[in-house]
């Protein structure tokens, strides 16, 4: 019997194949889905701001904003004017597009001034664009946040992916999966097939990455597991996340409503070799139609873990957590983030021994202390 339970082991060892590739590639996504929600308006500049510092700290790729109805998202109207003044900045800039007419106007911003109906001719300084479209694998939750049934939206996105792919072929097009482990209204009962057929639906309309949102945070370690799994073998993605002609990069997004985010990317990382994670700093965000949802996972905890676990992301640990501190500091709010929180604190503590060996030397030159 434990021979058999051995072979078996070994079995599966050997049938596996594990990335070799250390880097982690961080997706930061809190100037858009980390402030999105936020119902106390943000000055522009200080969005500027928040990606100039996150773009200073080593991230590459930032979702910077949304071209969505200003009525229904009114923090995300000023989205023209904050992607303009931060494209040299950002080395792979995204933005969400919900339909044809969002399309059109983040277009308007990005394509060069000379051509505007092709991005083939553009100079966008050293971004490498990419558009997002938002899916769901919940029906209920596709018509309560989009107002339609899945199919109806796979429709919509493909009429933007098909005009990407036609006029603008330098940019990326990322789709996203929501509620892929659970739904504020069909509970858990959404299976790995369900976001499976999402995701290969959005591969085929032209897809170069899908992110995999659990959008209330109710997922764990196994159940992540066992949906990457199946969401691989339908996209074709092999056993490291290698994407194939037919196949897209999987990316994780994750809500720590039950405080398991971190054990989720962990498994995602170390078992499925998932290489790209969305995060947001200070755990901003949060999803207005999931009762009880706390925000994303914090950029810093995430960064902290996998620097720790021997992963490369390119990103100043230090310089991460001041960005957060400075977006916190703009709302009015403390960081969600455990290791900001640290960090801060031991920064704080420094500075005030640093304060008193200075006054120490102060009074002891002074000689105003009795002996």
């Amino acid at each position: 019997m434990i021979k058999a339970l051995l072979t078996s082991s070994a079995r599966n060892i050997i049938s596996r194949t594990f990335s070799t590739n250390n880097h982690v590639q961080i997706v930061e996504v809190s100037p858009r889905d980390g402030l999105q929600n936020v119902t106390q308006t943000i000055d522009t500049n200080a969005k500027i701001e928040l990606i100039q510092r996150l773009a200073s700290a080593g991230i590459n790729k930032i979702e910077c904003g949304a071209f969505v109805s200003p009525k229904a998202v009114p923090q995300m109207s000023d989205s023209s004017i904050v992607v303009k003044e931060v494209m040299g900045s950002v080395r792979e800039l995204s933005v969400l597009v919900p339909n044809v007419r969002g399309l059109e106007r983040a277009m308007e911003i990005l394509a060069d001034d000379d051509d505007s109906n092709s991005i083939t001719n553009t100079c966008i300084s050293s971004c490498v664009t990419e558009i997002a479209v938002f899916g769901s694998a919940s029906e209920q939750f596709s018509h309560n946040n989009i107002n339609c049934s899945i199919s109806e939206s796979i429709d919509r996105f493909r009429e933007v992916t098909d005009i990407v792919k036609e006029h603008y072929p330098k940019v990326k097009i990322r789709g996203y999966v929501s509620c892929v482990l659970g739904c504020p209204y069909e509970g858990l009962n959404i299976t790995p097939d369900a976001v499976a057929r999402v995701a290969e639906q959005l591969v085929a309309i032209g897809c170069h990455e899908i992110s995999l949102g659990d959008t209330i945070g109710v997922g764990t370690p196994r159940r992540t597991v066992d949906m990457l799994r199946c969401v691989k073998a339908a996209i074709g993605a092999d056993g490291a996340n290698n994407a194939t002609a037919a196949a897209a990069s999987l990316a994780v997004h994750f809500h720590d409503t039950y405080g398991q985010a971190l054990a989720n990317i962990h498994a995602a990382v170390t078992e499925e070799d998932i290489r790209i994670i969305d995060a947001s700093v200070a755990g901003l965000g949060g999803c207005p139609y999931a009762p009880g949802a706390s925000g994303n996972v914090a950029t810093e905890d995430v960064v902290y873990m996998l620097h720790g676990m021997g992963m490369e992301t390119g990103i100043d640990l230090e310089q991460l957590v001041l960005a957060g501190a400075f977006i916190s500091d703009v709302l009015g709010q403390e960081s969600r983030s455990r290791t900001a929180q640290a960090i801060m604190a031991k920064k704080q503590q420094s500075s005030s021994s640093s304060s008193l060996e200075k006054a120490d030397a102060a009074a002891g030159d002074t000689g105003c202390y009795e002996s």
